[in-house]
């Protein structure tokens, strides 16, 4: 084989696993977007490739290395029809069979006690994404600690990251860039943490990080400058991934905490958050200091409390998690283009995933909503599973399929491989 075949080949090798990974929650970068086709319509039966029953409730979302599928969840206490008591809690590690959704194996890790006694919602106890890229799974379980496994599911190392306890539970996800993995830890220490993926070792912790829930970003500024960016209450903020040091913060006039995921594209940042209506804006990235009258380049009094945005060709899309209202604004103005109640689709917590030029909304009854992304609404399809437990984790798209998880099952929608 001559260099230049042997060169293909392996691009078309990575191009392929490229293809069959969301390693993280949100898939690639954040942006819960895939270029990929999965089924428009879907029931109990049709465009149903698999549907596995989990060893645990959870409101984790699933992700897709290869031909293997990883989530968290948990059993034992405040679950989904049984109350238990708290020295039952079980917290759990998963791998699937992507094929044909066959357990593989399943991973306990001892809590540590006590825990939170009550959750709002019944969030739950395993509500971190894991993250992995291909030597490491990393797992979040709050003050039980952050994880790291390999990929048949022996631990590496466990890291410390606080020990405080909140009503609503802790929910946002671990990143990874370069040799680290950056942690929210709002809930149990108020910080922002960087380890080493090898070792667990704490690099740098950065304070004041109070009412957040989102996962943070990594967003490229002007000139390639990679920032750590997050939403907490009243602010957005910009890290030095190296040092941990913040580099500049931005008002939000949003009165609330901050739960949504941000996503970024061409040096511009967009958040959405707070209740009672909430609010959404954009921070052009690269300043230094309070940016908010220098880099906010708009806001509007328009959000969602729960659910994160999508960002696609000029617009940014989201839906309001109580009302059922879907928003299409300009990413360059915030001007709003669209304001439109879904019909049926009910209370929504899972983020949008965008797949093939189409937003998959789902509601925390099942329900689907589809609407294709662009500035004028269309409602496509509302599909219904007809299972009558609760949806609250956000799916995975990968390889021409995609991966939903509710309380009780794992389904695979599309072909099977």
């Amino acid at each position: 084989m001559n260099i230049l075949a042997a060169i293909l080949l392996s691009a078309l090798a990575q191009a392929k696993q490229d293809e069959s990974a969301w390693a993280q929650f949100r898939g690639p970068g954040g942006r819960a977007a895939s270029a990929e086709s999965v089924p428009v319509t879907w029931s109990r039966t049709e465009n149903v490739a698999w549907k596995t029953e989990l060893p645990g409730a959870g409101t984790s979302s699933p992700i897709v290395i290869g031909s293997k599928i990883y989530l968290t969840c948990y059993s034992g206490f405040n679950a989904p029809g049984n109350p238990g008591q708290m020295d039952d809690l079980k917290l759990k590690l998963v791998c699937l069979h992507r094929a044909d959704g066959k357990l593989l194996w399943t991973k306990e890790i001892a809590p540590q006690l006590p825990e939170q006694p009550k959750i709002r919602d019944d969030h739950g106890y395993a509500s971190s994404t894991l993250a992995a890229d291909k030597d490491r799974i990393y797992a979040f379980f709050g003050k039980t600690g952050v994880f790291a496994f390999d990929h048949d599911g022996k631990q590496l190392w466990r890291a410390d990251v606080g020990s405080k306890l909140h009503g609503w539970g802790s929910g946002n996800s671990p990143v990874l860039y370069k040799d680290r993995v950056f942690v929210n830890a709002s809930v149990e220490s108020e910080s922002l943490v960087a380890l080493d993926v090898k070792t667990g070792k704490e690099l740098w912790r950065a304070g004041g990080i109070k009412d957040s829930w989102n996962t943070p970003i990594l967003a490229d500024a002007a000139g390639g400058k990679t920032e750590v960016v997050l939403a907490i209450m009243g602010k957005v903020l910009g890290f030095d991934p190296a040092t941990g040091r913040q580099i500049w913060s931005c008002a939000t006039d949003i009165p609330w905490y901050m739960v949504p995921s941000l996503v970024s594209a061409e040096g511009v940042v967009y958040a959405v958050g707070g209740r009672n209506g909430g609010g959404a804006l954009a921070v052009r990235l690269g300043g230094s200091g309070d940016v908010t009258a220098t880099h906010r380049l708009w806001m509007v009094p328009k959000g969602s409390n729960v659910t994160s945005p999508i960002l696609h060709e000029g617009h940014l899309y989201w839906m309001n998690e109580s009302t059922g209202v879907a928003f299409c604004a300009e990413a360059k103005t915030g001007k709003i283009v669209y304001e439109q109640r879904v019909d049926g689709a009910g209370q929504i917590y899972a983020s949008p995933v965008l797949a093939d030029g189409k937003i998959y909304y789902m509601a925390r009854n099942g329900k689907t909503a589809v609407v294709p992304a662009k500035p004028q609404f269309e409602r496509l399809a509302l599909n219904d599973f007809g299972d009558r437990s609760t949806f609250n984790a956000s799916p995975a798209v990968a390889g021409g399929q995609m991966f939903v998880r509710s309380d009780h099952h794992l389904y695979c929608l599309g072909k099977a491989k």
